[in-house]
């Protein structure tokens, strides 16, 4: 169920900014993929561990450099940390122990960021042939 729910979220959110166009900003998905990794954060928090929360800071600080990454030189970056944190879902549980984080969440989350990693990917291959300013999501 969890990967249903996953791939069906990320298809809306991901569709409908499209079509809305309110990922024409290259900041979006890049912000996107800093709350993805945010969570466990959180997680860690309700975990109570300080040994987990500095574990989950360290991750989520990596994911974010590459989401700034992504946004000052190509979003590609972002496409391929969005697909990271899904393996990175995946191997989780074997990598820090998070009390904190519940039951399904990992198979929710790989569903979700590979899914927008693929349709992000999509939308800008798509965008890649248009006379996108930098300002764009297009602009590389």
């Amino acid at each position: 169920m969890e990967f249903i729910v996953g791939t069906s979220l990320a298809l809306f959110v991901c569709g409908a900014a499209s079509m809305l166009g309110m990922d024409r900003d290259r900041v979006f998905y890049p912000t996107v993929l800093i709350v993805i990794a945010s969570y466990y954060v959180l997680f860690a928090v309700i975990d109570g561990s300080g040994r987990v929360l500095l574990s989950e800071l360290a991750i989520s600080a990596a994911f974010t450099g590459v989401a700034v990454a992504g946004f000052k030189r190509s979003l590609w970056l972002a496409v391929a940390a969005l697909a990271g944190h899904g393996v990175l879902d995946f191997f989780h549980p074997l990598l820090v122990h998070n009390a904190g984080v519940p039951q399904r969440w990992p198979g929710f989350c790989l569903a979700f960021d590979l899914t927008a990693a693929v349709l992000v990917g999509c939308v800008l291959a798509f965008r890649a042939g248009g006379t996108a300013q930098r300002s764009t999501l297009g602009a590389q």
